[in-house]
């Protein structure tokens, strides 16, 4: 009862201070911010995202009653296209959940006798990372999208091709 009572006490007295929880919230600006930014990515990246999605399912409904036509063509590279942008939508994702542990980890060192800067350094460097490899993968779908609808069917020819290689 009496170590709970120390603990607490102890606890409280770290964080009465108010230079200390300052200093912590100064801290995690950067992360707030790095956070704010991967919020706007992310609606950029669901935008697309969600006008692949209607474009898939439009030209999978015309090739259900025959009016398909050459865009039908196009499925495969448009399915590519959708999970390199899925992928770079789950990766931002992955990387601002990290941001928020690295936020509630700054504030719990306050708090705590061990030093963690180093699981705040790893978090920070596992979240460019993440985000890293998230933009090559945006930026592959929107290298891609650039293509004109000849290359987009030639590309497509080639998706099927590697397919059946790989089940043959």
């Amino acid at each position: 009862m009496f170590d709970t009572l120390s603990i607490t006490g102890e606890l409280i007295e770290r964080t009465s201070s108010t230079m200390r929880v300052q200093e912590i919230v100064q801290l995690s600006l950067a992360p707030v911010f790095l956070l704010a930014g991967i919020g706007a990515m992310l609606n950029v990246m669901n935008a697309r995202l969600t006008w692949l999605f209607d474009r898939i399912e439009i030209i999978e409904r015309h090739e259900e009653t025959g009016e398909g036509g050459r865009e039908v063509e196009e499925l495969p590279a448009l399915i590519q296209r959708q999970s390199y942008a899925q992928k770079a939508v789950n990766l931002s994702t992955s990387a601002a959940l990290t941001i928020c542990v690295v936020v509630a980890v700054l504030f719990i060192s306050a708090f705590i006798e061990p030093r963690i800067g180093t699981l705040v350094a790893i978090l920070w460097v596992a979240t460019m990372v993440q985000l890293s490899i998230a933009l090559l993968l945006f930026f592959r779908e929107t290298n891609l999208a650039r293509a004109t609808a000849a290359e987009r069917r030639r590309r497509s020819r080639e998706i099927l091709a590697r397919k059946r290689e790989e089940e043959g």
